[in-house]
């Protein structure tokens, strides 16, 4: 791993902390809050909508000015989180989870810029398998964290103890502008271009067709992935673990840490397989994962939702799998550009998992569960016969 790719993925683990902390406090939000569940769902999923909208502004925006964005980014989402735990009303909420959302859009897609921009080769996937470690890890701490602090603490103290090594992030800044290489616009692309012909091969006929074909599946991957992902996590398992099952604040964050600490378990052997056998061949099987971990989390009793977490953690290690095939189909000058396209979708899945939620309620919450389950198996099949039909299986293996 590179001294960049370090910081990249340590400076990104300060900021992930507060989000793996929020949804064990979810219900006491909806609590405190008096928040009607299309409220709390808007409150959760404020998050989402600030990153996707953001996202085809940052892009443009990281194109030219990356350094920025390395250093705005935690402080915008520092300003965000207090204004979630300065104990307004919905609209503060909405504005905090917001400008949080917007902060941590600008900080993550900052550095998988700088990781797609400057990790390239056979190892890319090992580069991007150990930034989402370094996410997994500072989700997994959150939830600890929320989790061992006393019941009794008030939640906007306790969430404020869990923004605290945002402060972190901002210190690393200098330190990590000063190892990003200056003139990073133009001197990788021409570097990439002098090794692509030698590390891969590409016929030129074929290669327009593949990126035609494979990009559309690759954005539908990722944004089923996060719609699951954010329909279970900021919804389902909060207030499933509470409602239905009447688990605390801690229980609720051992469900959460159930899934990380999969995660976190299966991320490099995911990276590492996909390196051997290529994106293509591994993706399918982590949709086909989360699709069974939906339908569990969903409806299953809570030893079912406990496994449910186990499974739903072990498809995350595939999270960056679609952005590796991406970058597969992308010139390097246009790959802010293009990851800026895609995280509208996976934002825009964020936002929508506990808004769709919140509008449904509790009593139709298994409704978004099953649609998500049916398209992303339909999704894992198109990409595995999309990949045999277009040679890319026998490329990888």
């Amino acid at each position: 791993m590179t001294s960049l790719t370090a910081l990249l993925c340590l400076s990104t683990f300060c900021t992930i902390v507060s989000s793996g902390a929020f949804p064990a406090v979810v219900p006491d939000i909806a609590r405190s809050a008096a928040l009607a569940d299309w409220q709390l769902g808007i409150v959760a999923g404020a998050y989402g909508f600030a990153r996707m909208v953001a996202a085809i502004p940052l892009g443009l925006f990281l194109t030219h000015s990356l350094r920025r964005a390395l250093w705005i980014g935690p402080l915008v989402l520092a300003i965000g989180g207090l204004c979630v735990t300065a104990g307004g009303g919905f609209p503060t909420l909405v504005l905090g989870r917001s400008l949080m959302g917007l902060g941590q859009a600008l900080g993550m897609m900052a550095a998988l810029t700088a990781i797609l921009r400057f990790q390239s080769g056979k190892t890319l996937a090992s580069a991007l398998a150990a930034y989402e470690l370094s996410t997994m890890i500072g989700m997994l701490g959150g939830a600890a964290l929320i989790g061992t602090l006393p019941s009794h603490l008030a939640w906007n103290t306790a969430f404020l103890l869990a923004c605290a090594p945002q402060l972190v992030a901002i210190g690393l800044a200098p330190k990590l502008l000063s190892t990003l290489p200056m003139q990073s616009g133009a001197t990788t692309p021409s570097r990439l271009a002098r090794s692509a012909p030698r590390s891969a091969p590409a016929s030129p006929p074929t290669r327009p067709t593949r990126r035609a074909s494979m990009v559309p599946l690759v954005f539908a991957a990722g944004g089923l992935v996060a719609l699951a992902y954010s329909t279970m996590e900021q919804f389902v398992i909060p207030l499933r673990g509470s409602r239905e099952f009447g688990l605390e604040r801690a229980g609720v964050a051992r469900l959460l840490m159930v899934q990380q600490i999969f995660d976190i378990a299966a991320l490099m052997p995911t990276g590492m397989l996909a390196d051997r056998q290529g994106a293509a061949r591994v993706l399918p099987g982590i949709l086909l994962l989360m699709a069974t971990a939906s339908a569990m989390i969903g409806f299953g009793a809570l030893p079912v939702v406990i496994a449910g977490c186990a499974l739903c953690g072990l498809s995350m290690s595939g999270w960056m799998l679609p952005l590796s095939l991406l970058r597969q189909e992308t010139e390097p000058e246009r790959i802010a550009w293009r990851t800026g396209l895609y995280r509208v979708g996976v934002d825009g899945g964020i936002f929508l998992g506990p808004f769709l939620s919140g509008v449904l309620g509790m009593r139709l919450a298994g409704l978004l569960p099953a649609l998500s389950t049916a398209a992303l198996a339909v999704t894992a099949l198109l990409l595995l016969a999309r990949a045999r039909s277009s040679g890319t299986m026998a490329i990888h293996g």
